[in-house]
């Protein structure tokens, strides 16, 4: 419990200010606004009060105030913001805001549909201008009566249900099949599987992508060596560990970065990684300084940032077309694990 001298303080008002400096509030109004006309030694007295108060405007009752009630804040709700791929989408749409002076702000949503309604609504609380949202939720039509109210949203690297407003998407299915593709060409053909929870779309989609290939190639997924449910790097270590004591596959593809890094881990442990051949989707951190490097099926995460703000923006200045999907191509990145050949 806070002592009665350390309870909080009250913030500064401008009828403080105006006060201390021995002026008006509508001069301490004037000089907050950046009026040119206000006298200089006036803007003096208002500005030396200002910081002996510590007094600082209310940005947001000042922008309500404007012509179209705009904040200049946007929402960024993403899957986790320490994840690589997370972390490179909100720095694309933190750049493109910042040169439009908007601020964004951003959280975390740990794939929790009840967190990412929480969250949404202390956004537009907050006023924001538009939000960008990485779906956790399976139904969106809760955000149709904050569009009818004219909120602007905006969907990355998956798809809403229904389709309310603009997506921005990898290219999933078709570049883990050219992930797959690319590893039957060493002639490899028992090909394990490590991935996400297949509630996750894109996790469903890169399964695909991969049963896609191998059914190309005349095979089948062997069952035993298919992983789903893995969030951590640490779990997709334990489960790569568990497949690799026994007979290991020929060549393993994995759907997500961190299950990349925990099955390079496993991997190396073993002193399989010139032995068993391996594609990730999405980059990992070291990918090529490891020996053998990681090849991998790249995203573009600073696209889908780029995309999805520019997107925003045009919403919220008015566009009106219909709802649409853009898909993001993916790169296969050659650097030596998917590429290792049997013996003859």
């Amino acid at each position: 419990m806070l002592s009665e001298s350390a309870q909080p303080k009250d913030r500064p008002t401008m009828r403080d200010v105006a006060a201390l400096a021995g002026v008006g509030i509508k001069t301490v109004s004037r000089v907050v606004n950046g009026v040119s006309t206000v006298a200089p030694e006036l803007v003096e007295r208002v500005r030396s009060a200002a910081d002996k108060l510590g007094y600082r405007p209310n940005l947001t009752a000042a922008n309500l105030r404007r012509s179209g009630g705009r904040t200049n804040t946007i929402g960024l709700l993403l899957e986790d913001i320490g994840n690589p791929f997370s972390s490179a989408v909100f720095r694309a749409v933190e750049d493109y805001a910042r040169d439009r002076s908007v601020l964004v702000l951003a959280a975390s949503l740990d794939e929790n549909p009840q967190r990412e309604r929480e969250l949404t609504r202390k956004l537009i609380d907050r006023r924001v201008d538009g939000l960008i949202i990485m779906p956790a939720a399976q139904d969106y039509r809760y955000v149709l009566s904050e569009q009818q109210a004219g909120m602007s949203f905006v969907f990355v690297d998956r798809l809403p249900t229904p389709l309310l407003a603009d997506a921005i998407v990898s290219d999933n299915r078709g570049g883990a099949r050219t992930a797959v593709e690319h590893l039957l060409r060493t002639r490899r053909r028992r090909v394990a599987y490590f991935g996400d929870d297949m509630a996750i779309p894109t996790a469903a989609e890169r399964f695909a992508g991969f049963t896609d290939a191998l059914a190309a190639a005349g095979l089948v997924p062997d069952d035993r060596m298919v992983r789903h449910g893995l969030r951590t790097a640490e779990q997709a270590r334990r489960a790569a560990n568990d497949l690799l004591a026994g007979d290991p596959p020929e060549a393993i593809f994995t759907s997500q970065n961190l299950v990349t890094v925990g099955v390079v881990e496993a991997l190396h442990e073993r002193d399989l990684q010139h032995d068993v051949a391996i594609v990730g989707f999405d980059d990992i951190p070291f990918a090529a300084v490891l020996q053998p490097g990681i090849t991998v099926m790249a995203q573009d995460p600073a696209a889908v940032g780029r995309k999805a703000v520019s997107r925003l923006f045009d919403r919220m200045n008015g566009d009106q077309s219909p709802p649409a999907v853009h898909t993001v191509l993916t790169r296969l990145i050659v650097r030596g694990s998917g590429e290792l050949r049997l013996p003859e």
